[in-house]
């Protein structure tokens, strides 16, 4: 995602320092940080999202009488470490239950992930696909802090974000070295100056216990909660802060709390490289020939020499901009994260093959949060803040050289893009917080942990991962074998019915099942 090369999968997301002190103050009943707990949510219709959540129309209704989305605020204090000091405000999307109020189980809080996606305008976007969950639980996200209407941290305006986007991402010499390092000491430094207030309380930590408020502010005595992505990592944070809170919850589409940044880096190359393996496999499987290569190594190659051609020369993109190398790896990226889009990226390369960068490049802006208007949400900064504050480790562009092999044996195409996005953070104001988050939540109630094979941003390894590190009797692994990042969404039956037997009934799967 931010460049020089960020993916929108939380693999890349940072991780958290569980202090014991940060339990300070967050309990229910004791001291300042109660009465935030006792707040009453002024729920009204929803406004139309604002440029940092993305823009658009105010959400449609959903079928039923109760399918109203409501929008309301939640304080909380700025600094954890300081209950009794400055709040900020949340911002809270809801639907009730369409089901009779005697079978309410309570409010099931989705966060979508990124870091940085707003769940304001995620949940309504997607809800009828969580029809099912809604006939028992009111449906809630958020945009967490730094995101969206959340005291969202802002860097660069628009056309610097242009450029910012455009740069090339892997250096070649000593002047392009000196440029990419440059651009991202001058991104990092307008988020300080913009944004220096919220920079050092954004971290996942912090996520957590807002999260822990809400469900204190919500009604709820345990959290009930479907986390996906850079979300199940907050949810594994929260477990592990938590565990007697914790309710019915679903992973899916897992990062590996295991992992450092540099190790998460390099898988989540990996995962890319594996799902561009698999679409070039399904290309040239189809009846008809496929129209961007012969075999699956003419495919990849025909791809490589691509972004080759755009290194030395950019190609015309969206008027008035042109597709450069960094633009193009991001279109593809994206159009890896769900087979539906691989149509997409067939006409795309088939498109940018005859010098027209336009659909590679309106796949990149979706990456980048970048809508037709030339606006962007703060998806990137807010990514950018999250993953800097809760990684520990700052990388050299002496570090990236002595990576660079074995980030290119995990992806010829996709390799030095995920090293030379590994120095993001160098110059960042703000401290990273450890090298990895601790999700060990002895005691808690059963998660499920859905892994998919074929997942390009949360490799599958990850669910595998979490389930053990949240504890004997606490993750319980679901694998499904198929494409594109999570496993709900696939819409497959098998995974639907884990879901909704364990989030409806409270039927826990047999721990290793596999869908289909």
């Amino acid at each position: 995602m931010p460049r020089p090369f960020r993916l929108r999968a939380a693999a890349l997301s940072a991780c958290a320092l569980l202090l014991p002190a940060l339990l300070a103050g967050c309990a229910e009943g004791d001291g300042p940080a109660q009465d935030l707990t006792r707040q009453k949510l002024d729920w009204k219709a929803c406004p139309a999202p604002d440029e940092a959540q993305g823009g658009g129309a105010s959400p449609s209704p959903l079928p039923g009488a109760r399918g109203r989305w409501e929008c309301a605020t939640m304080k909380a204090p700025l600094d954890w470490d300081d209950p009794d000091g400055d709040t900020i405000g949340l911002a809270l999307i809801r639907v009730r239950s369409s089901g009779p109020e005697g079978e309410r189980i309570g409010s099931l809080i989705f966060n979508f992930g990124g870091p940085g996606g707003s769940g304001v305008t995620t949940l309504p976007a997607f809800g009828k696909d969580y029809a099912t969950l809604r006939t028992r639980y009111d449906l809630v996200s958020f945009d967490p802090r730094g995101v969206g209407r959340s005291a969202p941290v802002t860097c660069e305006d628009d056309p610097e974000l242009d450029q910012f986007f455009q740069q090339d991402g892997t250096p070649d010499d000593n002047a392009e070295r000196t440029e990419l390092l440059d651009s991202t000491k001058e991104f990092n430094a307008a988020c300080e100056d913009n944004s220096g207030r919220v920079l050092p309380h954004v971290r996942t930590t912090d996520a957590a216990r807002d999260l822990d408020l809400m469900r204190q502010v919500l009604g709820d005595d345990k959290l009930y909660y479907f986390g996906i992505s850079y979300g199940t990592e907050l949810g594994g944070v929260y477990a592990h802060l938590f565990p007697d809170k914790v309710g019915r919850a679903v992973f899916d589409a897992v990062v590996d709390p295991a992992l450092d940044y540099e190790q998460a880096s390099v898988g989540q190359a990996r995962g890319f490289q594996r799902a561009l393996d698999n679409y070039a496999e399904d290309c040239v499987s189809q009846v008809e020939e496929c129209p961007v290569g012969d075999s699956v190594e003419d495919v990849k190659n025909r791809i490589a020499k691509l972004l080759r051609d755009l290194d030395r020369q950019s190609i015309p993109g969206v008027f008035p901009r042109q597709l450069t190398e960094t633009m193009a790896t991001s279109g593809i990226a994206q159009a890896l994260y769900s087979k539906d889009f691989w149509p997409f990226l067939t006409d795309g390369l088939e498109q940018a093959y005859d010098g027209d960068g336009t659909i590679l490049m309106v796949l990149a802006d979706s990456m980048n949060g970048r809508s037709e208007n030339g606006e962007y949400s703060n998806l990137v900064p807010a990514n950018v803040a999250i993953n800097c504050a809760d990684a520990k480790p700052r990388y050299t562009p002496a570090d990236v050289e002595r990576l660079l092999p074995e980030f290119r044996e995990a992806s010829p195409l996709f390799g030095d893009f995920m090293a030379w996005g590994m120095i993001t953070c160098t110059d960042w104001a703000v401290p990273g917080a450890a090298d990895h988050p601790d999700v060990s939540a002895p005691g808690a109630d059963p998660i499920l942990v859905i892994g998919n094979t074929g997942d390009p941003a949360t490799p599958y390894e990850g669910a595998r991962s979490m389930a053990k590190a949240l504890g004997e009797g606490v993750g319980v692994e679901l694998t499904y074998n198929g494409q594109g990042h999570g496993a709900y969404n696939s819409e497959d039956r098998c995974v639907r019915n884990a879901v909704h037997g364990y989030l409806l009934d409270g039927k826990v799967p047999e721990a290793g099942a596999v869908c289909p």
